[in-house]
């Protein structure tokens, strides 16, 4: 990806900057959120309505793509985590943002031999996108496993195993700016020339929660609060069904940060470059570091039990992907510098190996989840 400086003046009418401009006139300044949510989701221009988003031909590479042992370990992984639930008859087996289908694929190859795992496996794909889920059907059809999509997370009404590489980076997250007046939502809003423009709005009454959890934060700091559906979706699962909720593990794989933080992390990416996030919307990928010391709390507090985060160098290495690519290597021997460079790129400690974390989430009654060290973020009683 292309980490040269762009220009941060830039500014294209694309119909999604149209619409939202009128939006704009009509109603007043989007919170980033909301301005975020229509780049990516707008029925008519959400980038992830249609674009084809992976790969060479897209906007970024996602590690599915990069390296076949990835989605393999990851299916060995869900079938270690199905043995640990009891082998169930039936899974849901959900992968949220799957791509192109490439990680399933893999998965479901690598997990072939796994005595009952495919009969019991309703794969389910939560997808938004008509391109991609195209590409997933056609991924899927070697599996010999059936598939079904869903716009939004379905209802659980067996163990569940979720999977989501690289999807809690795409949901949008609440933004608060501290200025001299207090704190504020961080907004999108025109300028004297009509442009697109980061701005402020009122924060709805919120101003002295923020400034309670955030008091030492000096002005122009910028506060990010996810809104994870996927998160509260599993928080749902589990609470408002007590104790008739089905096993549930879920693994998320994603860039951010370990430790509570401060400061923006909106970032837009097109034709695998950097840009700025009001450049071009529906037309760029726009994303935001995971807040994983903040998912923890919030699973913690919904009653789950959570391994991790660890780097996903630590992660894969404690799964095999350098036993599993040396076997790949010798099956392969023209194609050995090509899985060497892949592996390599997924582990490097200057780059996706550090700079992607994960975490997972396990109903409390099943044994710790492969590959993750078990954490406690609750308060201790002295």
């Amino acid at each position: 990806m292309t980490t040269a400086a762009y220009d941060p003046e830039a500014r294209h009418d694309t119909p999604l900057a149209l619409k939202l401009k009128a939006r704009i006139r009509r109603d007043g300044p989007i919170p980033v959120h909301e301005y975020v949510r229509s780049c990516l989701q707008d029925p008519e221009h959400g980038y992830y309505r249609s674009r084809p988003a992976i790969g060479a031909a897209g906007d970024f590479i996602t590690a599915p793509e990069i390296s076949q042992a990835f989605g393999e370990l990851i299916g060995l992984w869900s079938a270690v985590v199905w043995q640990q639930m009891g082998s169930p008859q039936r899974l849901h087996l959900v992968e949220a943002g799957p791509g192109r289908g490439t990680l399933m694929a893999d998965a479901l190859r690598a997990t072939a031999r796994v005595a009952g795992f495919h009969a019991a496996a309703d794969v389910v794909f939560v997808e938004s996108n008509a391109t991609l889920r195209a590409a997933q059907a056609v991924a899927m059809r070697s599996s010999g496993v059936a598939a079904r999509w869903c716009e939004a997370f379905p209802t659980l009404a067996h163990p569940a195993i979720v999977i989501a590489n690289e999807f809690l980076d795409a949901e949008p997250v609440v933004q608060r700016i501290k200025t001299a007046e207090g704190w504020r939502l961080r907004s999108v809003g025109l300028d004297d020339l009509g442009r697109l423009q980061f701005a402020s709005m009122a924060a709805g009454g919120e101003e002295t929660v923020i400034e309670a959890r955030r008091p030492a934060a000096p002005v122009g700091s910028i506060d990010e609060e996810s809104r994870s559906q996927l998160l509260a979706w599993l928080q749902v699962q589990l609470q408002d069904r007590g104790r008739g909720a089905p096993l549930i593990a879920a693994l998320c794989i994603d860039y951010g940060t370990s430790e509570p933080r401060l400061g923006d992390t909106l970032q837009a990416v097109l034709g695998h470059a950097f840009e700025h996030p009001l450049a071009n919307p529906g037309l760029a990928d726009l994303s935001t570091a995971v807040d994983f010391h903040g998912a923890v709390r919030q699973m913690h507090d919904a009653g789950f039990a959570v391994g991790g985060p660890v780097t996903q160098a630590e992660f894969l290495g404690r799964l095999g992907m350098l036993e599993r690519a040396s076997r790949l290597m010798a099956a392969n021997p023209d194609k050995a510098a090509t899985i060497e460079a892949g592996v390599a790129r997924l582990l490097s400690p200057s780059g996706m190996g550090t700079r992607f974390k994960v975490l997972g989430v396990r109903s409390t009654v099943l044994p710790p989840l492969p590959g993750l060290t078990e954490v406690d973020t609750r308060p201790r009683t002295p």
